[in-house]
């Protein structure tokens, strides 16, 4: 039998030299002792993996705890992940990018939690960090497997995988993996674990910093291949879904596409208004329906539904323009 420890952490690391040094240290300078840290080095061009090397050599009780792996090539985030969860021996499993940091409890309050709880996946609030300050960023809880999962396919629960820890037995137990190649809402794989969950559980505290500078790292930016990487990815959790409930979840599926092309609205370009339209126009007659997201997003697709794109540019200036381009930087 292979020797298990408490939690598994994998942190891909690609083009993150300005940030490798915070995150390594958050994760090293962690009060939960046994935990393995593998760092997947997914062939970055920097100095990332030699100014990990130094931290690792800062921390010599934790030296036997941590394993360095390599690609040849780069082959994206959810490979990396996947490289990670092929060699993980934890009891749970974390998923850490590398241009962020965490809470020195972070983990030892998540493996209370879950083993007080008994539950397969547990989840907690994060910090949305600026260049100059941080938002606190509260999830809400669920009693059981299916409200989550409900609340995830809603948008009332972000499906991010570094603010959730999750019994490794629910990724071999049904080959769930991340979508190798399609690196573009490659985080959707948590709904598929959480679809599969006996017990959740949720920790009202934020222990993760998701820091919003590194243009660099994985999936930061837009192509036509990450369109395409996302329409895959959606499609996938459809797919999975639809044969584990049927109907029971055809409402929370068609707010989830919704949420999906959201982001297109949120924008001046036309090109993106255009991208809206065409994207799963069959959801567009749920988008009042779907009550636990603002009134005020609701209305931004309806009248993006009416063609009213004068509104949605108007919402785009004084909201996203102000709000996070002056107020939060």
């Amino acid at each position: 039998m292979e020797n298990m420890t408490l939690i598994s952490v994998i942190i891909p690391i690609y083009k993150v030299e300005n940030f490798i040094v915070r995150c390594a240290k958050s994760l090293l300078q962690q009060t939960l002792n046994d935990v393995e840290y593998i760092f997947v080095d997914d062939a970055t061009p920097d100095r990332s993996i030699e100014l990990l090397e130094e931290v690792i050599g800062q921390y010599s009780e934790r030296k036997g705890q941590v394993r360095l792996l390599k690609h040849q090539t780069n082959k994206g985030l959810p490979a990396a992940r996947n490289t990670g969860l092929s060699v993980a021996k934890g009891e749970y499993i974390f998923h850490c990018d590398s241009d962020d940091f965490v809470e020195p409890k972070m983990l030892e309050r998540l493996y209370l939690k879950a083993k007080s709880d008994e539950a397969d996946i547990v989840w907690c609030d994060w910090w949305l960090s600026f260049e100059r300050n941080e938002r606190y960023m509260k999830q809400p809880g669920y009693a059981t497997p299916m409200e989550a999962l409900k609340g995830l396919l809603e948008g009332t629960m972000k499906f991010n995988v570094w603010n959730k820890l999750v019994k490794r037995t629910l990724y071999a137990d049904y080959n769930i993996q991340f979508p190798s190649g399609y690196g573009m809402g490659e985080d959707m794989t948590m709904i598929r674990l959480f679809a599969r969950a006996g017990k959740v559980s949720y920790l009202a505290e934020a222990f993760y910093h998701y820091v919003q500078l590194n243009t660099g790292a994985f999936c930061k930016t837009e192509n036509k291949q990450h369109l395409i990487d996302l329409r895959h990815n959606v499609s996938l959790v459809e797919d999975d879904l639809w044969s584990l409930y049927g109907k029971e979840i055809e409402t929370e599926l068609a707010f989830f596409k919704l949420n999906v092309k959201f982001p297109f609205l949120i924008t001046d370009n036309p090109a993106k208004y255009k991208l809206w339209e065409a994207w799963f126009p069959e959801a567009n007659k749920f988008i009042l329906k779907n009550k636990n997201i603002s009134l005020r997003s609701r209305l931004l697709q309806l009248a993006a539904w009416k063609k009213q794109y004068w509104l949605v540019k108007l919402y785009y200036i004084c909201i996203h323009r102000l709000v996070y381009g002056v107020i939060y930087r």
